[in-house]
C-alpha cells in the first residue's frame, strides 16, 4: 500500500536531463575576459556585461580616435608627425596601459578597448564603403599601438599569436644566405633571422621585391614581422566585417542597438560633438548684438554665410533663423541682445509683426518659454558639424545647413574667395577633401591656413596642450579657437575642446 501511494523517486543525473533550465544556468554563460596583452587582435567577442550606456560611450570614444587619425592621413602628416599628433589623443580617449605600468585601471581601459573595437565592428559593417573605411583605420591604429609598445611586450605578444610562419633553419640559411642578402638588402651575417611564409601572405613585400621566393614561399626578414602582424590583422578584421555583416539583420529586432549604431554610423561621417559652455568667450569678453558684425571674422563657413545672407538680405528662413541663433547663444550672446540683434536685422519688418512671428523662437531656443522641460534644459543646444552633415539638404532659397556640403564645389570655391580665401593649393586641397565626402576636413585645412602663424607659435612655446589643436567638430568650437589664436597674448587658453566645461581665464579683451 505504502508502495502504491508513494511518489518515484527520480534519480538525480535524470532530473537535470529532465529539466534543461536548471542545466542551462547552471553556470554562467557570459564571462569576462582575461587580457594578457596590452594589444589585441580581437578575435573572440566580447562575452561580458556592459551597461548600454558603456556600451556607446566607449564607441563614441574610439570613434573620435579614429576621426583623428584619419585626419592625419588626409593632412599628409608623416609617421613621426602622426605619432606625435595621436599620442595625446589616445592618452584622452583610448588609454591603453602597458603590463609594466601595474596600474590599477588597466584591466578596464583593455576592457574598453575590446567593447569598443566590436561596438564599431558592428555599427560599420552594414556596406562596402563602411567595411573598407573601418578595417584602413583600425588597421592603422593597431600598426600604430604596435610600434609605440613595450619591445618586450610586443616581442610576446607577436609570440603569442598563431601566425601561419616558420622560422628559417641554420642549413636553409646558410643555403640561400647570399640570395636572402640580396633579396632583402640586409647585408649583417651575424643574429639575422629570416621567416618562411605562404607569399599570398605578404603581397606588399613582393611587389616591393623585399623578400627571397622559392618554391611559393617566401622568405622574410625579421624586421618585416611587425608589416607581416599588421597585414594579417588586417585580414582577420576584413573577415570578420564580412562575417558580421550577415548576422547583423539579427539586431534589427533589439530596439535598444539598433538607434545606438545608427547613430555611431551616422557618426562616421564627422564624428558627434556635444556643445559645452567652455566654447563661449562670455568670460573673456561681454558679445552683444553691436559686436556680431566684428566677431564673424572668427565665424565658420556656416555662420559666416548666414551672417552674409542676413546682411545682404535683412532676412533668413526659419531652419537658417534656428542654425544661427543657437550658434550666438553659444559664443555667449545673452538673450536680451540677441532679440536686439535680430530686430536690428531685420529692419524691413514692422515691429508687430517681428513680436507675432519671430520673437517666440528665439525665446524658445534660449529656452525662455516652451514648457518646463524646455526651461529646464535651457532650450536647445548649438548645432554640431555632425548635425549639420546629416541632416536633410537644404530647398531653394534656404542657407542653413554646411556649404562645404550643400553648394557645389565650383559655388563653394566662389564662396571661399569672397571671404577671402585665396591659396590657389588650399581651394584645390578643398575641392579634393569635397569630392570624397570630407567636409569637415576641407572646414579644419581652411582653419589651419587662416591661422597657421599662430598654430605653429602655440606648438613651438607649448602654449596649449596638444588636445586644444585637434580636429574641430563645432560651429563654436571653431570661433572660440579661432578668436583665441588671432588673441594670443590677451587671453589665455583653457580645455578648447567639447567635452566638459573648464576654466578659461583672461588677461584682456578684445
Amino acid at each position: 500500500m505504502l508502495a502504491a501511494t508513494s511518489a518515484p523517486r527520480i534519480d538525480a543525473k535524470k532530473r537535470a536531463v529532465l529539466d534543461p533550465r536548471k542545466r542551462q544556468f547552471a553556470k554562467a554563460q557570459y564571462v569576462e575576459c582575461d587580457y594578457t596583452y596590452r594589444m589585441n587582435f580581437y578575435t573572440t567577442p566580447p562575452t561580458g556585461d556592459v551597461s548600454l550606456e558603456e556600451f556607446e560611450e566607449w564607441g563614441i570614444a574610439r570613434l573620435k580616435v579614429l576621426a583623428e587619425l584619419e585626419a592625419c592621413q588626409f593632412r599628409n602628416k608623416t609617421q613621426a608627425e602622426t605619432e606625435e599628433y595621436m599620442t595625446p589623443v589616445l592618452e584622452k580617449y583610448m588609454r591603453l596601459s602597458s603590463n609594466r605600468s601595474m596600474s590599477s585601471e588597466m584591466g578596464l581601459e583593455r576592457k574598453r578597448d575590446h567593447y569598443s573595437h566590436w561596438t564599431l565592428r558592428l555599427a560599420f559593417s552594414s556596406t562596402v564603403d563602411l567595411r573598407q573605411r573601418f578595417a584602413r583605420l583600425e588597421t592603422q591604429l593597431f600598426k600604430l599601438r604596435l610600434k609605440m609598445d613595450d619591445s618586450n611586450e610586443r616581442k610576446e605578444f607577436i609570440a603569442s599569436l598563431p601566425m601561419s610562419w616558420e622560422v628559417v633553419s641554420e642549413d636553409e640559411k646558410r643555403l640561400w644566405l647570399e640570395d636572402l642578402k640580396a633579396a632583402t638588402g640586409f647585408r649583417r651575417e651575424d643574429d639575422e633571422s629570416w621567416f618562411k611564409v605562404d607569399w599570398e601572405t605578404v603581397p606588399e613585400l613582393v611587389e616591393r621585391r623585399q623578400c627571397l621566393l622559392k618554391k611559393g614561399k617566401a622568405y622574410v626578414h625579421v624586421r618585416e614581422q611587425l608589416s607581416m602582424v599588421t597585414n594579417e590583422f588586417s585580414r582577420t578584421l576584413e573577415a570578420g566585417l564580412e562575417l558580421a555583416a550577415r548576422h547583423l539583420p539579427r539586431l534589427d529586432e533589439d530596439n535598444r542597438l539598433g538607434p545606438i549604431l545608427h547613430h555611431l554610423s551616422q557618426s562616421f561621417v564627422a564624428p558627434d560633438a556635444g556643445y559645452s559652455e567652455s566654447s563661449s568667450i562670455g568670460d573673456i569678453t561681454t558679445p552683444t548684438a553691436a559686436s556680431i558684425d566684428g566677431l564673424s571674422q572668427h565665424f565658420p563657413l556656416c555662420m559666416q554665410n548666414l551672417h552674409r545672407e542676413l546682411r545682404k538680405n535683412s532676412h533668413l528662413k526659419h531652419f537658417g533663423r534656428l542654425q544661427y541663433t543657437l550658434f550666438l547663444k553659444g559664443i555667449g550672446l545673452s538673450l536680451q541682445e540677441c532679440i536686439v540683434f535680430w530686430r536690428k536685422s531685420f529692419k524691413l519688418i514692422a515691429d508687430d509683426k517681428f513680436k507675432s512671428e519671430y520673437l517666440y523662437n528665439i525665446r524658445h531656443s534660449y529656452g525662455d518659454v516652451g514648457g518646463d522641460a524646455n526651461r529646464r534644459g535651457r532650450g536647445y543646444t548649438p548645432y554640431s558639424c555632425q548635425k549639420l552633415l546629416t541632416e536633410a539638404l537644404p530647398s531653394s532659397g534656404q542657407t542653413h545647413g554646411c556649404p562645404y556640403r550643400t553648394y557645389s564645389p565650383d559655388n563653394l570655391i566662389g564662396l571661399l574667395q569672397s571671404v577671402g580665401v585665396s591659396d590657389r593649393q588650399l581651394l584645390q586641397g578643398v575641392r579634393e577633401d569635397v569630392g570624397k565626402q570630407r567636409y569637415h576636413i576641407a572646414c579644419n585645412r581652411v582653419f589651419e591656413h587662416a591661422h597657421k602663424g599662430n598654430i605653429k607659435k602655440v606648438k613651438e612655446e607649448n602654449m596649449w596642450p596638444a588636445s586644444e589643436l585637434d580636429t574641430i567638430l563645432h560651429p563654436n568650437t571653431y570661433f572660440k579657437r579661432s578668436f583665441l589664436l588671432k588673441n594670443l597674448g590677451k587671453v589665455k587658453s583653457g580645455d578648447l575642446g567639447m567635452d566638459g566645461p573648464t576654466q578659461v581665464g583672461s588677461s584682456g579683451e578684445q
